[in-house]
């Protein structure tokens, strides 16, 4: 049951490295991302090495499927959730290269989103004696859809989607060999985390490679569809509890802007984690920050499940909510001696 996932792993952390080594030079001439007022980065840096993520991470998975027989059911809820994710791919290199209308990439969004929920998790439901299936469903989409874009929102520092995705990839993966989830959700979480893991000498600061949004967009779905598939399973606490540092972080600033009247569709430097490299904090000092917090944070989820007990739960998302707060103030107030 172990070998399996990490296996899959494995293949997908060494397939993601050899595949950014291959792609950068093509990326270097066609996919520069230039620094502007609302950057992090200094200079031009190739951006697209989600390619390499996720045909890495899928590439391990179906690798997997042919060597281990699975339900056909699981097969087709992977090729689903495959097929959105490249989707939402094409859909983001088409705006890394020549920028969409705010309101058509929300609509392909939408589109992409939908159509992994009601293909690859069509018998899912969360709260049947609470919603009728049609408000559920239509919860379910929306939610992916920001979770799509919060983690779009979040890669503007080098290493930190890396920062906030391994922990909870890694979580789920060992929720498959635990059987929380169920197994081919397990190996796709490994996949995800293997392909990160792969790219992450790539994006170390200063990076010398960019997901772009062809990765991080794609990224944001197959991460929603995990952490919905680890809902579904009665462990609804801790779907919440392992991306609380990316969801609050995203939904504060958003909520912020909006007071603001700003346009929230355009770019800025406002997150909390950006405005902590203003305050006096170097990137590793941030990333490495976020990364320590979604740690926790998975043993916190961890305990959730372990406890099943609805208090225990609210207090494992209580002391989650408690920790991420305090990393967002310490972010957002000037270090000592720092302007």
């Amino acid at each position: 049951m172990v070998l399996v996932p990490l296996a899959i792993f494995l293949a997908a952390a060494l397939t993601a490295a050899l595949l950014c080594v291959l792609l950068r030079p093509l990326l270097l001439r066609y996919a520069l991302a230039r620094p502007n007022a609302r950057s992090s980065h200094k200079i031009p840096t190739p951006q697209g090495g989600g390619i390499a993520v996720l045909a890495a991470a899928f590439l391990a998975v179906a690798l997997a499927f042919g060597l281990s027989p699975v339900e056909s059911e699981a097969g087709r809820s992977f090729l689903a959730v495959a097929a959105g994710a490249v989707a939402l791919a094409v859909v983001g290199a088409w705006d890394d290269i020549r920028p969409l209308p705010a309101s058509l990439r929300l609509i392909l969004q939408a589109a992409c989103v939908g159509f992994v929920l009601f293909r690859a998790a069509p018998e899912l439901r969360l709260f049947p004696e609470l919603l009728p299936l049609a408000v559920e469903r239509g919860l379910a989409l929306l939610a992916g859809v920001w979770f799509v874009n919060l983690v779009n929102f979040m890669d503007g520092l080098d290493w930190i989607t890396v920062a906030g995705i391994v922990p909870l990839a890694a979580a789920l993966a060992l929720g498959g060999i635990a059987g929380v989830v169920d197994p081919v959700t397990g190996w796709l979480a490994a996949g995800l985390c293997g392909g990160l893991v792969g790219f992450a000498p790539f994006n170390r600061p200063v990076a010398k490679l960019f997901l772009g949004d062809v990765g991080s967009l794609p990224i944001g779905l197959v991460g929603a569809y995990l952490l919905y598939r680890l809902a579904g399973t009665g462990a609804f606490a801790a779907a919440l509890i392992l991306p609380l540092y990316h969801v609050a972080d995203s939904t504060i600033t958003l909520l912020r802007r909006l007071a603001r009247g700003e346009r929230v569709w355009e770019a800025h430097r406002s997150h909390f984690y950006q405005q902590a490299t203003t305050n006096g904090f170097s990137v590793r000092a941030v990333v490495g920050r976020v990364a320590a917090l979604n740690i926790v944070l998975a043993a916190l989820a961890g305990l959730s499940i372990a406890w099943a007990n609805l208090w225990a739960q609210i207090a494992c998302l209580a002391l989650a909510v408690l920790l991420t707060g305090l990393l967002l103030r310490a972010f957002a107030t000037p270090r000592a001696g720092h302007g």
